[in-house]
């Protein structure tokens, strides 16, 4: 079956947005409840969706945690604003060039983040309409690695998921891309925790290398 579309992951793979996603939650954690983040919760959240954080947080906490998961990402997205203005948005290497490489292609988004965080990381990479779908936390009852972003994504494309190419950074992603039926390619450039990424089918130092006629290739390799 060719690849028909192309769904990209976004925190970690197209932009280096989740670390410092994580040192806004710990700010608006301090800051509002009084909550000293510490960094192996700062690391947990890396390639989770904002339903797994907020159940972590809520299981390590009790009641101190007494924000929603709404509240705890609107606060933590009020000191993104401010890291932003600090620092920036880290577009990794290859990022917008790899999106356009796959303009013939239908193309979305699946990102465990926000709606209102993916469009501010989207605005970042300024490729304004180049994604027909943008699949966010609110989307979907499950989050990676469960498969129904992913599965979500390719019926807003109205292709089988199994002619699809899945692009990803985290280990939680790689397994929502594979039990999708997806072919999945593994980006190392974001993969700051060292996250394992054994389970692709491919693993690329960067997006430079995931060209048309590699995944061509891959896909053949893979029936």
């Amino acid at each position: 079956m060719p690849i028909r579309a192309v769904l990209f992951d976004l925190d970690g793979t197209l932009v280096d947005s989740e670390r410092e996603y994580a040192e806004a939650m710990a700010r608006a954690c301090q800051a509002g409840l009084g909550i000293a983040i510490s960094q192996a919760e700062r690391d947990f959240i890396i390639g989770r969706s904002w339903v797994d954080i907020h159940a972590h947080l809520r299981s390590g906490y009790g009641q101190r945690m007494a924000w929603s998961r709404e509240q705890l990402i609107d606060a933590t997205f009020r000191h993104r604003l401010e890291l932003g203005d600090e620092r920036g948005v880290a577009v990794l290497p290859g990022a917008r060039e790899a999106v356009r490489r796959f303009a013939a292609y239908p193309r979305a988004i699946v990102t465990g983040s926000s709606r209102v965080e993916a469009e501010y990381s989207l605005r970042a990479l300024a490729l304004d309409g180049a994604f027909a779908a943008v699949v966010t936390s609110e989307d979907v009852p499950t989050s990676k690695p469960s498969p129904d972003g992913y599965l979500l994504a390719a019926s807003k494309l109205r292709v089988d998921a199994g002619a699809c190419l899945v692009i990803e950074d985290s280990a939680s992603g790689i397994a929502a891309g594979r039990a999708a039926g997806a072919l999945v390619v593994a980006v190392r450039a974001g993969n700051f925790i060292g996250a394992d990424q054994r389970a692709a089918h491919a693993v690329v130092d960067s997006l430079d290398e995931i060209t048309i006629d590699a995944v061509r290739a891959l896909r053949e390799a893979h029936g």
